[in-house]
């Protein structure tokens, strides 16, 4: 699989993909230490996480209009290169005011990441591959999750917060020059591309009667936008975003605080649950083509599992915060965020399925920006509510729990095929 060049751009972008949550990561394990180190509370603590989210959310959508323009490729290059140096930048905070603008300036950096991902996967693949590729791809952010908690831990213990963030930028800016070396925009400008490989994408990117469900000819950006289908994927998605920020925030925070855990013991604890998330993103997407291959039917495909991964996220992060052992907290968290991953390249195929290829980017950008308001919110409220309470985080695990379920509601119900086209396969079973 990964001797082709298609899947060799799937593991540059994956690798990107580690430094990104490696990057983002980094801020919420060293978090017991800034707080100290610069004096916050809960709640300023929350709003710094917060706002990350405000220019990556915007810039979600930015990053998705500039793909469709100007190509994937330099656009997912300049994100990498600006997120880089804020995220280095942060070594610079010396206050709340100052960390709040590196963060949203890193924000920006990051935020077309997602979309300009959609938009090389759907230059590069066919599309019977396009959720396997993004499961891989994204497999690749858990990891970095995973991998910040050890490297960021045991650098901010040895040498201090500030040169955890220089040397991740350091990581970045090496990933950038390989990218530029040996990436093109198109599989047709790329030489080391076979013929055959080729004349497999292509073959399998033409449109036929069963792709382009919703727009019928209809190729405006506003008609996308205003579709049930792409409105119920940015709800779930910004279920999905709530709950995995929730947990990338707060979750180191909450070990140190309720279960008495050194930032040592903290930063292994935190591997286990982003690992199984890994496995769950790189597996997610397989299932979903697979059921597609057996079903014949891309939506009911990821409808069936984006509503049963997400109940079950719901069900496990519920009960997290209620368990009263360490152990428990993590194994529950794990489970959580396994099938919170699983349903992780779904939003992305949903979109693949339904949207021509000259406004993938876009509306991927938007979808990507309504679910990342769960960012906005998300880490800012559950401060407040752990301030209120004391120093107690029953309630947001609660909170958190409720706004999966209603995810994964919605894309129970709206996430499914036109009935104009749901007919006329009707029609063509009977005739």
């Amino acid at each position: 699989m990964f001797k082709s060049q298609r899947w060799f751009v799937v593991a540059l972008l994956f690798l990107a993909g580690v430094i990104n949550y490696l990057d983002r990561a980094a801020l919420s394990i060293a978090a017991p230490l800034i707080q100290k180190d610069l004096h916050f509370t809960h709640a300023e603590m929350g709003v710094v996480f917060s706002s990350f989210f405000i220019g990556y959310a915007l810039f979600n959508f930015v990053g998705g209009l500039l793909s469709d323009k100007i190509g994937a490729k330099k656009v997912f290059g300049g994100a990498m290169g600006i997120w880089s140096l804020f995220c280095g930048a942060t070594a610079l905070a010396s206050s709340l005011a100052s960390l709040i603008v590196l963060r949203v300036l890193f924000g920006m950096g990051e935020g077309p990441f997602s979309s300009s991902n959609s938009k090389m996967i759907n230059n590069w693949f066919p599309r019977r591959e396009v959720a396997s590729a993004i499961g891989v791809l994204n497999s690749g952010t858990p990891l970095g999750g995973a991998l910040a908690g050890p490297i960021v831990g045991y650098m901010a213990v040895q040498f201090g917060w500030r040169w955890a963030f220089v040397i991740i930028m350091c990581i970045g800016f090496v990933w950038l020059v390989l990218w530029a070396l040996t990436t093109t925009e198109l599989p047709q400008q790329n030489k080391r591309v076979s013929k055959s490989e080729l004349a497999l994408i292509v073959a399998g990117q033409q449109t036929d009667e069963s792709m382009d469900k919703v727009a019928h000819g209809e190729t405006r950006l506003g008609f996308y936008l205003r579709q049930p289908i792409i409105l119920a994927t940015a709800f779930a998605f910004f279920a999905y975003n709530y709950v995995l920020f929730f947990f990338l925030s707060w979750f180191p925070t909450y070990l140190t605080e309720a279960h008495h855990m050194s930032l040592r013991d903290m930063s292994v604890a935190t591997v286990v649950p982003w690992l199984l998330g890994s496995i769950g993103l790189a597996a997610g997407g397989f299932v979903t083509d697979k059921i597609l291959r057996v079903t014949g039917k891309p939506l009911l495909a990821r409808r069936i599992v984006l509503s049963v991964c997400l109940g079950m996220a719901a069900l496990c992060v519920g009960f997290a915060g209620r368990v009263q052992t360490m152990q428990g907290a993590v194994a529950l968290m794990s489970v959580t965020i396994f099938f919170l991953y699983v349903t992780g390249s779904v939003y992305w195929a949903v979109i693949q399925d339904t949207v021509r290829r000259e406004r993938v980017g876009g509306v991927s950008g938007f979808v990507h920006l309504l679910a990342n308001l769960a960012g906005v919110i998300g880490p800012a409220v559950t401060g407040f509510i752990v301030e209120a309470a004391h120093g107690a985080y029953g309630a947001a695990f609660v909170l958190a729990a409720c706004i999966a379920v209603l995810g994964a509601l919605c894309a129970f119900v709206f996430i499914r095929e036109p009935k104009g086209q749901a007919s006329r396969e009707a029609r063509t079973r009977t005739a």
